[in-house]
């Protein structure tokens, strides 16, 4: 978005809206354009017309989805993948090579994990796990001179750690590594982590991104020239392009992104407040709580706590697998961050390619997308789960 250096910053709503999507001078329309184009018409051998050749390396409609992330993330670069996993894969083979260490949570979604363990370990990179909670801990799993990248979520998926992204910056830089950052919990509008030392930001913006679970699709954003050149290599080299339609997609659901996070937390707040009132729960896992471990640290970093609640049933992995059934307002299914709720049992769901791994989650465990409906309606919903559940 176009303006004098010597102006204030637009804000995040702002920028939400008008980041890489100006009026088309052609037409006017104010919203950008789906060029559902594999090439492009030369001028001549050469002769590109706004550098456009082939809509691997580059579409206009994915260029305006990048210039609005890498707005909402106070960066300078954003990639636009097919889904969250192919950026992850996208950086790591960019950054690491075979021999190579990285420092990984020992609370992360299980399609990462499994990246790692059945992908990237087998091709030769190597990586330890590490509560990134305790930067202590993630300070002792750091190689020196071998680990190239620090990689944390915060919050984590689906415990709801929480990472302090500044002293791991430090920490990380310290030992001459990167720290990446998955910030698809906190989304950009609640969580910033460029802004706190981090080096690389990654989404996997089917979630609040895109926000109305009709749409696959991943990102990154950096700060830095020489790290957005490697990245852009390997995004065009191997391909795994976000394509058109779906750019335009997560690019009409950044445009709501605050008030929607907004109102995600507002309603989580009061969800997670409810189920501490239930003695049927012997946990819940959310950053806003007090008694949170992560709370003042989320407190210090993030605009508000999120709209992910995790918790635990006291009567064990079955009672948590007949109140995700029960459930009739929020809808059974694997993924997060649309507008409607969604209940889960990880365990056996998003998480069960981490069974048996270090990376195991409780069995008593059940993961709330908290969405936008009614807040009373939901609470009855859990409610009443809750009962039928305890008999």
């Amino acid at each position: 978005m176009h303006r004098d250096d010597d102006r204030q910053r637009p804000g995040f709503e702002t920028l939400a809206i008008r980041a890489g999507q100006e009026p088309d001078p052609r037409t006017g329309s104010v919203v950008p354009a789906i060029y559902a184009t594999s090439t492009y018409k030369q001028d001549g051998v050469g002769g590109l017309r706004e550098g456009y050749e082939y809509s691997r390396s580059a579409n206009p409609t994915r260029t305006a989805l990048q210039q609005c992330l890498a707005a909402l993330e106070a960066g300078s670069h954003g990639l636009a993948f097919a889904s969250g996993l192919a950026a992850e894969d996208a950086l790591l083979r960019a950054l690491c090579r075979p021999g190579d260490h990285v420092v990984i949570p020992d609370d992360a979604y299980g399609g990462t994990f499994r990246q790692f363990s059945r992908v990237h370990e087998p091709w030769g990179l190597h990586y330890t796990i590490a509560p990134v909670a305790d930067v202590d801990a993630v300070r002792g799993a750091i190689d020196p001179g071998r680990t190239k990248i620090v990689w944390v979520e915060t919050p984590t998926n689906p415990l709801l750690g929480i990472a302090d992204i500044e002293a791991l910056a430090e920490v990380a830089h310290g030992a001459g590594a990167l720290l990446v950052v998955d910030n698809t919990f906190a989304s950009p509008y609640l969580q910033q982590p460029l802004t706190r030392g981090a080096d690389i930001v990654v989404h996997s913006t089917t979630k609040y991104c895109g926000g109305h679970s009709d749409v696959i699709g991943g990102a990154l954003v950096v700060d830095d020239d020489d790290l957005a050149e490697q990245l852009t290599f390997m995004q065009n080299a191997a391909g795994a392009v976000a394509g058109p339609f779906d750019s335009w997609l997560v690019l009409r659901g950044l445009r709501t992104l605050p008030v929607r996070m907004d109102r995600h937390s507002g309603n989580a707040e009061r969800v997670a407040d409810f189920l501490t009132t239930r003695a049927d729960v012997s946990t819940v896992l959310w950053p806003g709580l007090p008694g949170h471990p992560g709370h003042e640290v989320a407190a210090k970093q993030m605009r508000h706590f999120g709209g992910m609640v995790s918790f635990r049933l006291a009567a064990g992995t079955q009672a948590a697998v007949d109140v995700v059934e029960a459930c009739e307002v929020f809808t059974l299914a694997e993924s997060l961050g649309g507008v409607e709720s969604l209940i889960e049992h990880p365990g056996l769901m998003t998480h069960a390619s981490v069974s048996g791994s270090p990376l195991e989650v409780p069995g008593d465990l059940v993961r709330l997308s908290v969405g936008i409906e009614s807040v009373d309606d939901l609470i009855a919903d859990l409610a009443q789960a809750l009962d039928r559940a305890a008999g």
